[in-house]
């Protein structure tokens, strides 16, 4: 007598139930592991910047300075083709501190193969152009990876301070890195715990024209120029319709493209407005612009981070107190700008207490 066997199989509907408990799974990991990915990138950018703290300090044991933000060398007059102008950031003169030491073994040689040149590099840059991984936060997901037109893109600024006006040529700023002039110590006296020396910034985009409220990008060309920005900072916030602008500015002057290049556009920023607000300036070209208005820039959630002239390296919230932004600074004295503003000014004479 034959026996059949009834064989049990998975219906349909039992089977679309186990795909929707998979969906819906991977739903509530998903979250999770971009989380944890964004926690290690963090981790990395925090460690970087920690590293840079830890630079400035070695190279203020040695020089008995810190490094400035623009400065190098300049030829005469009749041929500057063998200077970079005074145009040079402080970044490459703390690649020996970042164990960079043959790379800039290299810049201070020149490049032969394009007489006259002189040390430290020309105007021409490219011999040199090649930021370490160390300037370079892996949070910044539109960073592009390392190629010949992008190794000179970085992340992080130097801080002006509380300072808006006079960024083309000050040696003196009111934040620790000027022009041609680097910062004692003794100079900070407000505390190293209380000022801030560098932060992270968002590079800006070659090609996009617009950007929306969180990508943090700067606005090319179109948009309208924003006077009076030393008197009132505060107008980039009523100006920008949540973009993040960069007015008048060419290409050339955004930030994050050449990590070498000195300019306040380049590779500054300022504590006047709060983190990942809006980048503005008042209409020039972009080495010489009148007004500067550039907070740190991050896609951390919240606000960014900063590294302090003690070395240690803090979170600083976009709801960070600023202040009355409808003021102009004075060249002196305690910053107008809340506690943001105290922190960027090494001599303001704040007490800033818990921030």
């Amino acid at each position: 007598m034959r026996i059949c066997v009834k064989r049990r199989a998975f219906t349909l509907v039992e089977l679309l139930v186990v795909i929707a408990i998979i969906g819906i799974l991977i739903a509530l990991l998903l979250p999770a592991v971009q989380a944890a990915r964004e926690a290690a990138r963090r981790s990395r950018c925090t460690n970087n910047l920690k590293q840079l703290g830890l630079a400035l300090h070695n190279y203020h044991d040695v020089y008995k300075a810190f490094v400035y933000r623009a400065g190098g060398t300049v030829g005469d007059n009749v041929d500057r083709r063998g200077s970079n102008w005074y145009q040079r950031s402080g970044f490459p003169s703390l690649l020996p501190f970042v164990e960079q030491g043959a790379m800039w073994d290299q810049i201070k040689a020149g490049d032969a193969n394009t007489a006259p040149e002189g040390p430290e590099g020309s105007y021409r840059w490219g011999p040199w152009d090649n930021a370490p991984d160390v300037a370079r936060c892996p949070s910044d997901t539109r960073l592009p990876a390392l190629s010949t037109e992008t190794r000179g893109l970085h992340n992080y600024a130097f801080s002006v301070g509380d300072q808006v006006g006079g960024l083309y040529s000050d040696q003196t700023v009111r934040g620790i890195f000027g022009y041609r002039e680097g910062t004692r110590m003794a100079d900070i006296t407000d505390g190293t715990s209380n000022t801030v020396m560098m932060s992270e910034r968002l590079k800006a985009s070659y090609s996009e024209r617009a950007a929306g409220l969180r990508e943090i990008e700067h606005v090319l060309g179109s948009a309208v120029n924003i006077s009076g920005l030393s008197s009132a900072p505060g107008t980039c916030l009523t100006m920008s319709d949540g973009k993040y602008f960069n007015q008048g500015i060419d290409i050339w002057g955004f930030f994050g493209q050449r990590w070498h290049c000195g300019a306040a556009v380049s590779v500054g920023f300022n504590t006047v407005l709060p983190p990942n607000a809006p980048t503005c300036a008042e209409l020039g070209r972009w080495w010489g612009v009148p007004a500067l208005v550039a907070p740190p820039a991050s896609r951390h959630p919240g606000g960014a981070n900063v590294v302090l002239a003690d070395g240690s390296v803090r979170f600083i919230s976009e709801t960070i107190d600023t202040g009355d932004l409808t003021v102009a600074q004075p060249e002196s004295g305690p910053s107008r700008y809340g506690v943001w503003g105290a922190l960027g000014s090494k001599a303001g004479g704040e007490s800033i207490g818990e921030f």
